[in-house]
C-alpha cells in the first residue's frame, strides 16, 4: 500500500518545507511548521449552485448593472463599507478576541432582517442556544434572522443555497473544515480552501458573505496572507478592552475608500454607534491642566478632535523614559529632538509620557504641533488655553508646515465651541474666515509656543 505523502506548512505565512524545521525560512516564525498530507489529484469544488460555465466575453458586450448597495442599517458599518453592502462581495472581519466581532455581526444581521431581509448567521464556535442567549441581550429577535451552529463547509453551502439569504455570516473561518482536506480545522490548507469556496459561493449567487477571522498576537489575521487577497473587503475591529470605544477600520476595500472609520461604544446591550466621536473623546477633559492639548485628525471624510496629554517629570534613573501611547514612537522622539535643538528645552533629564485619550491612534503629521505643545506645556507647567485647537506639521528645522483640509478641521472645532485655533501660516492664507473662532497663523515652533503658552 502506497504511503501518503506529507509536507510541513507554516501556519503564519503558508510556506512549505519537505521536513520539519524550527524556523520558517519565509517569514522567520519559530515553531510554526505543521505536518499536512498532500492532496492527490484535483481538489473537490463545491457544485451546490447551478451556473453556466464561464466563457471569455468582450468587455464591450458585458452589461453593467451599476453598483447596487444594500444598507445594513448600522450607519457606522455602512460608512466603512463605502455606503453599504455590494452584491456578491466577500468581507473579512478581524479583531482581537473579545473585542466585539460576533456582537457586531449579530447586530448587523438583525438590522438587515428588520429591514425585510432573510439572513443566515453561521457559528462554528457557539451552539444555537448560546447565540439565542446573546441575541436576547442584544435585542435580536427577528424571524428573518436564521441561526445555524455548524462547522462543515459543505453543510453550510447546502443550507445557504436552500435558504437563499440576503447575507451570510460565517463565525469564524478558523473553525470550518471540509472533508476533502485531511488536515485539522484552522490549518493553512483548511482556511484557504474554505475561504475560497465561500468567496466562490458569494460571486456565483450574488450573496454578500461576512467571514470572521481570528487575529494573531502581532495583530494580523490568522491564516495565510492570501486570505486577505481573496476577499473584496478587509475590516479590522480595533480597541482596548479597557476602554468602551471600538473603531472599525477598512484596510482593503474594492468598492470604497479605506480611509473611513466607524466608531462604536460597547454597552451592556451591545454596540452603540457614536455619531460625533469628537464630543465623546473630549467629554471628560479638565480645564487648566498642563500638558493637555486638543488636536484634529482626519479619518476619511470625518474630522475627529482628540485630547493629547503629556506628562514630564525629572527622571530618577540614568536613562530617562520615553513612552508614547496612540502616536508613532519614532515621530515622538523626532519631535523631542526638535524641541531640544530648535526651542532650547532641556529634556535630557526628564521622563516624558504621551497619551491619546480614549484609546484612539493618531498617525497624521497634522498632530505634530499639538504633540510639541503638550510636551512644552507639561515641561513648563503652563496650561494651554482650554478652547484652543492646535494643528500643524513640524519639520526638522522647527518650521510649521501646512496641513490638508484645514478648513474642515476648523469648522468642526467651531461647532464644538472652540474659539481659537493655532495653525500653519501657509494654511491660513488659503482659508476663508470662520465665524466664531480666532485663527492664529504661525511659521515656527517658537511662534506657536509663544501664542499658546506666552
Amino acid at each position: 500500500m502506497a504511503k501518503d505523502k506529507t509536507h510541513f506548512s507554516c501556519q503564519v505565512c503558508g510556506g512549505q518545507a519537505p521536513k520539519w524545521i524550527g524556523k520558517c525560512p519565509d517569514c522567520g516564525g519559530w515553531n510554526t511548521m505543521v505536518e499536512e498530507r498532500e492532496q492527490t489529484g484535483r481538489g473537490a469544488v463545491a457544485q451546490y449552485v447551478e451556473t453556466p460555465k464561464s466563457r471569455p466575453t468582450p468587455i464591450s458586450d458585458i452589461k453593467g448593472e451599476g453598483e447596487h448597495r444594500t444598507q445594513v442599517g448600522i450607519g457606522e458599518l455602512d460608512r466603512v463599507l463605502g455606503g453599504g453592502l455590494v452584491k456578491g462581495s466577500a468581507v473579512l472581519v478581524g479583531g482581537d478576541p473579545g473585542i466585539g466581532k460576533s456582537t457586531l455581526m449579530l447586530q448587523a444581521m438583525e438590522a438587515l432582517a428588520n429591514a425585510g431581509g432573510r439572513v443566515l448567521y453561521v457559528s462554528g464556535e457557539e451552539s444555537a442556544r448560546q447565540i439565542k442567549i446573546r441575541g436576547e441581550r442584544l435585542g435580536a429577535k427577528s424571524a428573518g434572522l436564521l441561526v445555524m451552529a455548524e462547522n462543515t463547509l459543505e453543510e453550510i453551502l447546502i443550507s445557504s443555497s436552500a435558504v437563499k439569504p440576503t447575507a451570510v455570516v460565517v463565525d469564524s473561518i478558523q473553525t470550518l473544515f471540509t472533508p476533502t482536506i485531511s488536515s485539522a480545522p484552522g490549518s493553512i490548507s483548511q482556511v484557504r480552501e474554505c475561504a475560497g469556496q465561500l468567496v466562490m459561493y458569494a460571486k456565483k449567487t450574488g450573496t454578500p458573505v461576512f467571514i470572521v477571522g481570528h487575529v494573531t498576537k502581532d495583530g494580523s489575521i490568522a491564516g495565510p496572507r492570501v486570505l486577505e487577497h481573496m476577499v473584496d473587503t478587509v475590516l479590522y475591529f480595533e480597541g482596548d478592552r479597557g476602554h468602551a470605544f471600538r473603531i472599525l477600520r477598512a484596510v482593503k476595500n474594492r468598492y470604497g475608500s479605506t480611509n473611513e472609520i466607524g466608531v462604536f461604544e460597547m454597552k451592556g446591550e451591545g454596540l452603540r454607534e457614536v455619531k460625533n466621536p469628537s464630543e465623546i473623546f473630549l467629554a471628560e477633559r479638565r480645564e487648566e491642566v498642563s500638558g493637555s492639548v486638543v488636536v484634529s485628525t482626519i479619518e476619511g471624510t470625518r474630522p475627529i478632535m482628540a485630547e493629547l496629554q503629556a506628562l514630564v517629570t525629572p527622571t530618577s534613573f540614568g536613562n530617562p523614559r520615553r513612552t508614547a501611547i496612540g502616536v508613532d514612537y519614532g515621530r515622538f522622539t523626532l519631535l523631542l529632538a526638535v524641541l531640544e535643538k530648535r526651542v532650547g528645552l532641556s529634556l535630557m533629564g526628564q521622563d516624558i509620557y504621551v497619551n491619546v485619550v480614549g484609546g484612539l491612534k493618531v498617525e497624521e503629521p497634522s498632530v505634530d504641533l499639538g504633540l510639541v505643545a503638550s510636551v512644552a506645556s507639561a515641561f513648563r507647567d503652563t496650561p494651554v488655553p482650554y478652547r484652543t485647537l492646535v494643528m500643524g506639521e513640524v519639520g526638522l528645522g522647527g518650521e510649521v508646515r501646512a496641513v490638508t483640509q484645514a478648513e474642515v478641521r476648523v469648522r468642526e472645532a467651531a461647532k464644538l465651541g472652540f474659539d481659537r485655533c493655532v495653525l500653519p501660516a501657509s494654511s491660513l492664507k488659503k482659508m476663508p474666515k470662520v465665524k466664531g473662532i480666532e485663527l492664529v497663523g504661525v511659521e515656527q515652533v517658537d511662534d506657536a509656543l509663544q501664542a499658546l503658552l506666552g
